[in-house]
């Protein structure tokens, strides 16, 4: 059977529409205006494409001809030194480790937050809700500190944060109930044009 990276010429993104981690490289996409195709997946029922370019069957997924990544951090940063322009990363290495850092504590502090909240239900869905509530409440400072997420401009870390406040709402946390620098931060990143068109339909809809 040919292959995806044999058949496509333009980049594919195996993507779930509302899986945050997908998002998150839809956003880095569509801030770096790339042309690509999009591979929707459902969770339940991983495609034999898939299965046969990545050994975990995960998504997000990205083809680019030969090369096949997965990974959300992965994909991002090979994306951000493909197409340079606008630059999502900084440039030197102290920095770059700081922002290496900083995403890693997004994932598993925010991310793991919205994972254990989408499987679970009852007190623990309570329990998963107050604890990722307060990591966000705990972080208003440095919402409020600058434009963006530890920075004056837009950067891969914003592409990270940006769609686990997405989700808040659908997961029972309105955005009333965020700081205001946290809810101030949102309604900036939600009104950027990429963001608009990095939306999958069930993301639009709160699916």
């Amino acid at each position: 059977m040919a292959s995806v990276a044999n058949r496509r010429s333009v980049m594919t993104l195996f993507s779930s529409p509302a899986c945050p981690r997908c998002h998150a490289v839809r956003i880095v996409l569509a801030e770096k205006d790339i042309a690509f195709e999009i591979a929707q997946v459902d969770p339940e029922a991983i495609p034999e494409d898939l299965s046969h370019l990545n050994p975990y069957g995960s998504v997000p997924t990205l083809v680019d001809r030969e090369l096949v990544l997965y990974g959300t951090q992965v994909i991002q940063e090979y994306l951000d030194e493909r197409f340079p322009h606008p630059p999502l990363m900084p440039v030197d290495p102290v920095s770059r480790a700081s922002t290496r850092l900083a995403l890693y504590r997004v994932e598993r502090d925010w991310y793991h937050g919205i994972d254990e909240l989408q499987a679970a239900s009852g007190r623990s869905a309570t329990a998963a809700r107050r604890v990722l509530l307060e990591s966000l409440t705990a972080s208003a400072e440095v919402f409020a500190a600058r434009p963006f997420f530890l920075g004056d401009d837009f950067s891969i870390l914003d592409a990270a944060v940006a769609p686990v406040l997405w989700q808040l709402p659908q997961r029972g946390i309105p955005m009333e109930r965020l700081p205001q620098p946290v809810q101030a931060y949102a309604r900036r990143i939600f009104a950027r044009e990429a963001f608009q068109k990095s939306l999958s339909e069930a993301e639009r809809e709160g699916i």
